[in-house]
């Protein structure tokens, strides 16, 4: 299924405005991964020691997450609402809420 590419109707002021605010949210994303991967280690070292999970670290990394799924939105122009720092870091109410159980099979 082809999809017909139609022009914009956007001066190249705004266009090259959005670019820039697109190069900030790109060194944002960067900066997010790297902090959901220490996260990441510190969660599984936290879990192998206590033996159990620690839930402010999970809710944090489940917010980061959808901060990086709503600048790469942004980045690839499927989203027009500014991520943070132009804009709102997202909320619990917008995430998906996190699983009950974490199994390891």
């Amino acid at each position: 299924m082809a999809t017909v590419s139609k022009p914009t109707t956007a001066d190249r002021t705004s266009i090259l405005k959005r670019f820039l605010v697109t190069l900030v949210c790109m060194i944002f994303f960067e900066v997010t991964g790297l902090l959901i991967q220490l996260a990441v280690l510190f969660q599984y070292g936290y879990l192998l020691i206590a033996k159990k999970r620690s839930e402010p670290l999970r809710a944090f990394t489940n917010n980061l997450s959808l901060y990086g799924y709503r600048l790469m939105r942004y980045n690839t122009l499927n989203e027009n609402k500014r991520p943070f720092p132009f804009g709102q870091f997202p909320e619990d109410s917008e995430c998906e809420p996190s699983a009950r159980q974490v199994q390891f099979k």
